[in-house]
């Protein structure tokens, strides 16, 4: 296995670990104040992989300027919603709705970017959208606002990728990551105000492990790209499902029935069956992955089955 692959893994372990102690929040602590202190532990890793000949104060110097804009809104919009998410429904739910993001990416993608698709794809991601459909059960049981803000993250973080598909070429790896970082600090710190609570030291330690997850899983998803292709890290991705069902029972009592489970089988069944580059690339960069040392190419896709979209995502976080 390519030392790429297993650094993939080891990534979405970071960010699943990270996800399951936002859960441990519950209501303690508004959903500002989290993504705040979040966003500003995560600036520490950010900082140590700074690339060479560029500059933090020339994030906003910007060649797309409404496109930076529209993606630090939809990053806002999927770390808020996302993280609503994981702290009022159980884990493996929130990962089987956020799944829905290569779905709705491949969608734009053909509506907004004109690419083209498969039947096979198509039907590929129609299985997909069932075993989500499986493991929330819509109709047959009850729906609470979790489920609905993982879906809009998972819009967002949607949203987020297609737009990152278009500027990444030409905009600094600094603003891709300053941008987004910038104003979830600017929104969650006012956000914040009117419900702030002093952090007990216990907090303030979650929240500082919190953002070192989030940020050790950043900077193994730009190592991982070096050492494997991207349609070898993009199923990997899928790891996380089996991250939330164990985290989820061991800290939370959460366990996914007989029916959930088999619908979370189909959800990384359908994912690994078509992995591709564009897959691989939204989902980096809904982890802002492509935030590395070297200038990012255009994006080139395989000449083969496999190199089709099949998904970012966020995710949103």
């Amino acid at each position: 296995m390519p030392t790429g692959v297993l650094i993939a893994f080891a990534a979405y372990a970071s960010f699943a670990f990270g996800d399951a102690t936002i859960k441990s929040f519950g209501g303690s602590m508004s959903v500002f104040q989290i993504g705040f202190f979040v966003t500003l532990f995560s600036f520490v890793p950010a900082l140590l992989v700074k690339p060479r000949g560029e500059r933090w104060r020339d994030a906003f110097k910007l060649t797309h300027v409404w496109l930076m804009q529209l993606r630090g809104i939809c990053g806002i919009m999927s770390m808020v919603m996302v993280t609503i998410a994981f702290t009022t429904i159980p884990l493996a739910e929130v990962y089987a709705l956020v799944f829905l993001t290569p779905i709705i990416v491949t969608i734009l993608s053909v509506v907004i970017l004109r690419e083209s698709m498969t039947p096979a794809r198509w039907l590929a991601l129609a299985i997909g959208f069932a075993g989500v459909m499986l493991v929330v059960r819509p109709g047959f049981r009850t729906l609470e606002l979790g489920h609905l803000t993982a879906v809009c993250a998972a819009l967002a973080a949607s949203v987020g990728a297609i737009v990152l598909k278009k500027v990444s070429a030409t905009e600094r790896r600094v603003s891709l990551l300053g941008v987004l970082l910038t104003y979830a600090l600017i929104f969650n710190g006012i956000a914040m105000i009117p419900n702030f609570v002093v952090p007990t030291l216990d907090q303030i330690g979650r929240l500082v492990l919190i953002g070192l997850f989030g940020g050790t899983g950043q900077l193994l998803m730009i190592a991982a790209p070096r050492r494997a292709a991207a349609n070898q890290i993009a199923p990997t991705q899928y790891s996380q499902i089996f991250w939330a069902i164990a985290l989820g029972g061991l800290f939370y009592g959460e366990y996914p029935d007989t029916v959930a489970v088999v619908g979370l089988a189909i959800v990384v069944a359908a994912g690994i069956a078509t992995p591709g580059v564009d897959a691989a690339r939204s989902i980096l960069g809904a982890r802002l992955a492509r935030f590395g040392r070297r200038k990012p190419k255009p994006f080139q896709p395989q000449q083969t089955e496999a190199a089709d979209p099949q998904k970012e995502p966020a995710a949103i976080k």
